[in-house]
């Protein structure tokens, strides 16, 4: 099923015009209505007269996250406060939150790629969303929600928490649709399994979730625990929110709606674009934004692009699972080290839950690198033999994939914190010093 079959199966040539007249609207936009974008383009020396097509976009400045903490609240918006219908704010930052205003037209826009998203999912107004991603001024629930409402679909507005409320109700409204963190849905599948309910008795059929980065060993294990099909639902708040992309049913990559935001990849280090297929920075510019748009913005996210046609028909640009953040890169004794790596290795291992923590400490001016890992219950053994044998294992596995020898804490099962949101990985206590 397609939502938007126009825009998202059109020929590159076609897309390409369509982009190259929304980049210069948007670059005359921001340069006569947001005091710092046109700033930033005159100590670059253009003006929007320089921004003729798409390919022009490298002239334009770079927007990083310090940017708009810099500006905060309002200084980025470039539409007057009296046309902004709503504000929304990132979550998990400390001190002034990333601030994101939208005009009518920027809401219909998000719940149109949003509504794409869960179409592709097979997602129909038959069915019945339970939106566990929190409301308020995250943009994840709201998201996710004005999209099964653009559909036709009924929503569940649970938000995140209360997690036998959402098992209670999970089950008695039939909800056949799971839209959470991948982390949040894997101790949901916990709770499911220790309620005594039946996991036949569950209408569930489809998860779309984002938020955080998770691996492909963490999507067969949310597909095994709750038999559904897991897709993966990409946004930012800083472009719109969820909705800037999401997977086909062949899941050989998420399509990014390109017509509302265009995607780069760079050289994480130089700056500069770099060859089609290779891994670097994600970048985006959003091409329609009204309330705040966004001039080139740098992601950290490290990825890569495909542009052949999906067997699904689409022609909009395929992403590559996210490696993980420039910014989350652990550097350990000289080892570039990524959460991500740590969580497939875990999920191979049908020992261990996929619930981990990484400590990252300095002692004696060298590195220390420990990993707490749950031991499932059915592993679970008061004999030091067997405990060490795992170690072992898991040890081995970790230093031949990341090249440095980790320290393995093995914990009892159900002792590492669960996350309602946003998970939280690593502790690197070498940034407190």
């Amino acid at each position: 099923m397609i939502w938007n079959e126009t825009m998202e199966c059109m020929s590159r040539e076609e897309m390409r015009k369509i982009q190259s007249i929304r980049l210069k609207k948007i670059a005359e936009r921001v340069y006569h209505n947001t005091p710092f974008y046109r700033k930033k383009m005159q100590e670059s020396g253009i003006t929007p007269d320089d921004i003729q097509s798409i390919d022009d976009i490298v002239k334009l400045p770079f927007t990083a996250k310090q940017d708009l903490r810099d500006n905060y609240p309002f200084d980025l918006m470039a539409s007057p406060m009296s046309e902004i219908v709503r504000l929304q704010a990132s979550s998990g930052t400390t001190g002034k939150p990333i601030v994101v205003g939208y005009t009518r037209k920027d809401l219909s826009i998000w719940a149109e790629v949003s509504a794409r998203c869960l179409t592709a999912y097979g997602i129909t107004n038959h069915d019945i969303i339970q939106v566990s991603y929190g409301y308020g001024l995250f943009t994840g629930g709201l998201g996710a929600h004005c999209g099964v409402e653009n559909i036709g679909g009924t929503v569940i507005p649970m938000s995140s928490g209360n997690t036998q409320k959402q098992i209670q109700l999970m089950h008695d409204f039939g909800a056949t649709g799971l839209c959470c963190t991948p982390s949040y849905a894997l101790y949901l599948a916990e709770t499911i399994h220790e309620s005594g309910i039946p996991l036949e008795e569950f209408k569930l059929r489809i998860g779309g979730f984002g938020a955080e980065p998770w691996t492909e060993n963490m999507r067969k294990e949310l597909e095994e625990k709750m038999n559904i099909k897991a897709y993966d639902l990409y946004g930012l708040t800083e472009i719109i929110g969820p909705g800037v992309g999401g997977e086909c049913d062949y899941q050989e990559g998420t399509h990014l709606w390109e017509d509302h935001f265009f995607p780069e990849i760079i050289d994480p280090e130089t700056l500069q674009p770099i060859k089609s297929g290779e891994f670097g920075e994600l970048v985006f510019t959003t091409l329609t934004k009204e309330g705040m748009p966004m001039m080139r913005y740098r992601t950290r996210d490290l990825t890569r692009l495909h542009y052949d046609t999906c067997k699904c028909g689409r022609t909009a640009v395929r992403m590559d699972r996210i490696l993980g953040r420039s910014d989350d890169m652990l550097i350990i004794r000289g080892v570039n080290v990524f959460p991500s790596q740590v969580e497939s290795v875990i999920l191979e291992l049908e020992e261990f839950e996929p619930h981990y923590l990484i400590i990252v400490d300095r002692v004696n001016n060298t590195d220390t690198f420990q990993v707490n890992v749950e031991l499932r219950q059915a592993y679970y053994s008061d004999e030091m033999t067997k405990i060490v044998a795992l170690r072992n294992k898991i040890t081995s596995r970790l230093q031949s994939v990341i090249g440095i020898k980790p320290d393995i804490k093995i914990v009892e099962p159900r002792s590492i914190e669960r996350s309602q949101g946003k998970a939280k990985h690593v502790i690197d206590n070498r940034r407190l010093v």
